[in-house]
């Protein structure tokens, strides 16, 4: 990534806001040019049951929006986008089936979706012996440690790595360099532990505890104890369906004499701010990978995807306030599909044997420019290491509500190259 973090953000960003929005083609004439008419068949890969049954829900309402938007202006080369959807469980054992579903049962052109890392470690072998493009809007750093394979890519939201190294200066310079981490036991949650530890202590801090919880726990206050007495900050970042349990129990636990608090939004997504017991979050920070609250200089793109999904200011469903969206993370899906739009018309893309031109094409992808197809932001996509790097965001619970405090730059998330995918080959 060295050339790259010579780049001129400022040139950057400035192109990055000159997107425009999507021209919607007369239904009889949308597909009339294409060679075939055939549908291009993105098989989704979606946690619809087990401990990402939430994101999976929202992941579901993002792509499908997407994928609408993307057919009314004439779909991908001049054919309609098929979504086909199957349910993984969130289990590594059943991604895996399902890479080979899309593959031998539906025909599918690529793989898409997947979110929990343990989920892709599973499912990418899979894809890389069914040489079937694998496009995953997950947060690991498993595609860009070169864990993975070639067939396996990262181009529509950033990773654990790059996150947690743009935060570090924040939390060390604001909140304290004496930090308990406490984390998922499992890949997602090994990466913060390892890149959070390293990243603060180049900051000159240090990582006292390390509290590693099973995803699937329930009740959490057994391990609030091993947290130091001289914690100055509390990092948390949880997963699955009882995250609300645990915030609430962090609260009683500390009650009026917590230490400052940094958590990552996966402690809260898909959940209302506003749920009782959840007061003493107030003046807490958070990592958003996009603004779950409407903010100040909210922009159109951003009023657009809100529009598109079907969710409200506050982040929630406008049909249901209950409802609350996993709006860090779900951008991701959305723009992930827009990217295999545009290497799919790259390449000239017509079908499997296509797939090496298709990869070849996203590879070539570098500057993605802030509009419709990416609300989230402007980014940088690094073709040898299959991964987005990206704008981060620090939010601060005001009044309820979590106001934008910071906004790191993208350079801020650059590290050096751990794989060349190029070099293997299909």
């Amino acid at each position: 990534m060295s050339q790259k973090l010579h780049m001129n953000r400022r040139g950057l960003l400035k192109s990055a806001a000159a997107g425009s929005v999507l021209a919607a083609t007369p239904l009889a004439s949308r597909f009339a040019s294409a060679q075939s008419a055939a549908p291009i068949k993105i098989g989704f890969q979606q946690h619809s049951t087990g401990i990402g049954a939430a994101y999976g829900r929202w992941y579901g309402r993002t792509t499908e929006a997407a994928a609408k938007l993307i057919n009314d202006a004439g779909g991908i080369n001049g054919r309609p986008l098929e979504i086909i959807a199957e349910d993984d469980g969130t289990d590594p054992k059943r991604g895996a089936e399902v890479v080979e579903k899309f593959a031998n049962q539906h025909g599918c052109d690529v793989a898409f979706g997947t979110l929990f890392s343990h989920v892709v470690f599973g499912s990418a072998p899979a894809a890389g012996e069914l040489k079937m493009p694998y496009y995953v809007v997950s947060e690991g750093h498993h595609v860009a440690s070169g864990a993975l394979n070639r067939y396996t890519m990262q181009p529509g939201i950033t990773d654990v790595k790059s996150q947690v190294q743009a935060m570090a200066p924040f939390v060390a310079n604001n909140l304290g360099k004496k930090v308990t981490m406490v984390f998922p036991d499992f890949a997602f949650g090994h990466d913060h532990r390892d890149f959070f530890s390293e990243a603060i202590e180049r900051q000159g801090g240090e990582v006292l505890a390390k509290i590693a919880i099973p995803p699937t726990e329930t009740s959490f206050t057994k391990y609030f104890p091993q947290i130091p007495r001289d914690t100055e900050v509390l990092y948390h970042v949880m997963v699955g369906p009882a995250v609300l349990t645990f915030v609430k129990e962090l609260g009683e636990f500390f009650g009026p004499s917590s230490p400052e608090i940094f958590g990552f939004i996966d402690s809260l997504e898909a959940v209302d701010l506003a749920s009782p017991g959840l007061e003493f979050l107030e003046g807490t920070y958070f990592w958003e990978g996009n603004p779950r609250y409407a903010q100040a200089n909210q922009t159109q793109w951003d009023k657009d995807f809100r529009a598109a999904v079907g969710v409200d200011d506050n982040g929630a469903s406008v049909s249901d306030p209950a409802d609350v969206s996993t709006y860090a993370h779900m951008f991701g899906c959305w723009e992930t599909l827009y990217i295999i739009k545009q290497a799919m018309e790259a390449a000239d893309y017509q079908g499997p044997q296509d797939r090496a031109k298709l990869i070849e094409a996203t590879e070539a992808i570098s500057i993605i420019q802030e509009g419709p197809e990416h609300p989230q932001g402007a980014k940088v996509f690094n073709g040898k290491t299959h991964q987005v790097f990206g704008h981060q965001y620090i939010s601060r619970v005001e009044e309820g509500k979590m106001v934008l405090a910071h906004t790191t730059s993208i350079a801020d998330t650059f590290y050096p190259d751990e794989v060349d995918y190029t070099t293997q080959s299909f």
